[in-house]
């Protein structure tokens, strides 16, 4: 059988699939893009979770994990190079209240592109901050983007809420039901469109954070055959 070897030195890819083994057993959940458009429109025109808007379309729209986004301080946000630095996560435990702690993996410690969309949010976050007169501090980091009405940090349970609450509010009003959204299926569907929009999974690994490409990949699992015919169909084209 012959071998086309000028294709093999061309490989998008960089890495051999042939060693790297996918979990299937890792059931990992995303909504669909209606449902992810149906959500955020919903917060959007709701009274109350309208303050929340910008930080969930900033889940959606990135993968940050939520530690990761509840550490984000002004200093992070360079609006004038249009990127994100990551190099911590915030976090919370009952005994010795917030503390400061480095990425999950230092594949976690990451600059990421701010698209125009995502910059705009982060302005209109920053505009809107309503910071205690004493800024907190902690561990050496100050400049937390949100705070509740006692004018503590918002962390992660403080997102949870919000997103159960959400979904609880929307489900009440119509019929057709909207499945558990957490931070964390925030996550995950950006991972998924990611996938779907034909990203190389090295890039989509590095955007994520992740140090096992076998992690990035299972989210390549989910694909299907409307999936794998958009992409031949648009490799046809190119070849």
């Amino acid at each position: 059988m012959a071998v086309d070897d000028d294709l093999i030195r061309k490989n998008p890819f960089g890495f051999q699939l042939v060693d790297v083994i996918v979990n299937d057993s890792i059931r990992r959940e995303a909504v669909s893009r209606e449902e992810e458009r149906k959500f955020l429109k919903f917060v959007k025109e709701d009274k109350h979770f309208s303050n929340y808007y910008e930080g969930i379309y900033i889940h959606f729209k990135t993968g940050l994990r939520i530690s990761e986004f509840c550490g984000l301080t002004l200093a992070d946000i360079d609006l004038e190079n249009h990127t994100l630095n990551i190099d911590h996560q915030l976090l919370k435990r009952g005994s010795t209240g917030y503390y400061i702690q480095e990425t999950k993996t230092t594949s976690g410690t990451r600059v990421l592109p701010m698209t125009p969309d995502i910059e705009e949010c982060f302005r209109r976050i920053i505009e809107k901050r309503n910071p205690p007169k004493v800024e907190p501090m902690v561990d050496g980091h100050s400049g937390f983007l949100y705070f509740d009405k006692d004018g503590s940090i918002m962390y992660s349970l403080h997102w949870e809420h919000y997103f159960k609450h959400i979904v609880e509010k929307y489900n009440k009003i119509y019929k057709i039901q909207m499945p558990k959204i957490t931070p964390h299926v925030c996550r995950h569907t950006y991972c998924s469109n990611m996938a779907k929009s034909g990203m190389n999974p090295k890039t989509l690994q590095y955007l994520m954070g992740h140090s096992d490409i076998g992690v990035t990949l299972n989210t390549y699992t989910h694909l299907g055959f409307e999936d794998a015919k958009e992409e031949v169909l648009r490799l046809q084209k190119v070849m």
